[in-house]
């Protein structure tokens, strides 16, 4: 196992204090501790990475980059891959507070439209009677009843805060960066469809206009591959044109697509539909930042957008 030295330790101690960084702030940590942009040294950038995974390894951590959905900013941080009741003891929040992020949760990754984002007045009008139910044993306690609205508008700010959600340009509520890195595996084993592109999941992004083709594209992995082609841009799986052309203007950098050499589980195979296993509750996700935890997957039924249009259409 590689030795790490104190320029390894104080990356690792700036995610863990600090929660998920920027792109642009993590290497400027990385240029401060070494004297090397990783831009231009992006070897010894991959290698510390490596070495620190490595060793985070053998206690059950991980740091990992993912992108912003909704920026396309790349992020780097920590998680725990393992979500064990000991993990559980660390959450700040209460099991109202973990009921009411598993619905907004639920809402967002439901969409079938895949806008990444409800409504602060939709997300502030879930009820927590049903995610509670599954949170506790016996009857619900009145709690869960007698949730208030400053209540719940106090648990946004802090989830916003801790980056578990955001409040998107428009003025709505998304996911934050914090569930991007720490959800990948509940995303990974429900029916989130992942894009064709980065096979990651798409909560925001575009639609093949074939409502029998499940294709979803992030809107940044559409500027980056597809605005460098000329002529019509078809769907890659169905071959239906798609209908937004993206300007050549809005390319994104090759070089701010995360590393995956720092990934210790990288994108699987084609991106088909997957299998559901029985998942943890959403409260080992905002508990211990489990990259493993996830909502129960019960009452989570994929839903197209064919079937949630009126029957009368």
């Amino acid at each position: 196992m590689p030795s790490l030295n104190w320029k390894h330790h104080a990356l690792i101690q700036a995610l863990m204090t600090r929660g998920p960084l920027k792109e642009k702030d993590f290497h400027a940590i990385f240029s401060g501790l070494t004297s090397k942009s990783p831009g231009a040294h992006q070897g010894l950038f991959n290698e510390y990475l490596l070495n620190i995974n490595k060793e985070l390894s053998s206690c059950q951590f991980e740091l990992r980059a993912c992108r912003d959905q909704y920026v396309g900013q790349v992020c780097y941080g920590v998680v725990n891959n393992v979500a064990d009741e000991q993990s559980k003891l660390g959450t700040k929040y209460t099991v109202q507070q973990i009921a009411f992020f598993k619905g907004i949760l639920e809402a967002i990754a439901q969409d079938v439209m895949a806008q990444g984002s409800i409504s602060n007045i939709d997300a502030l009008n879930i009820r927590l009677e049903n995610q509670g139910s599954q949170l506790v044993d016996g009857p619900l306690p009145a709690a869960f009843r007698n949730f208030t609205m400053s209540q719940k508008e106090k648990t946004l700010d802090e989830f916003v805060q801790d980056q578990w959600l955001c409040r998107t340009p428009d003025g709505k509520i998304g996911l934050g960066v914090r569930s991007c890195l720490d959800l990948r595996g509940w995303f990974r084993n429900l029916d989130v469809p992942f894009c064709e592109v980065c096979n990651e999941a798409v909560v925001k992004g575009e639609l093949c206009q074939n409502e029998g083709c499940a294709v979803r594209i992030h809107h940044y992995c559409l500027k980056n591959k597809f605005s460098r082609r000329s002529g019509e841009i078809l769907c890659p799986r169905c071959g239906l044109k798609w209908p937004n052309q993206v300007p050549k203007a809005e390319i994104l950098d090759e070089e701010e697509v995360p590393n995956a050499t720092i990934q210790s589980q990288p994108a699987q195979g084609p991106k088909r539909k997957r299998t559901k296993t029985n998942e943890t509750h959403a409260k080992d996700a905002v508990g211990c930042g489990s990259s493993q935890s996830s909502v129960p997957n019960s009452d989570f039924r994929r839903i197209t957008r064919r079937s949630s249009r009126p029957a009368s259409q």
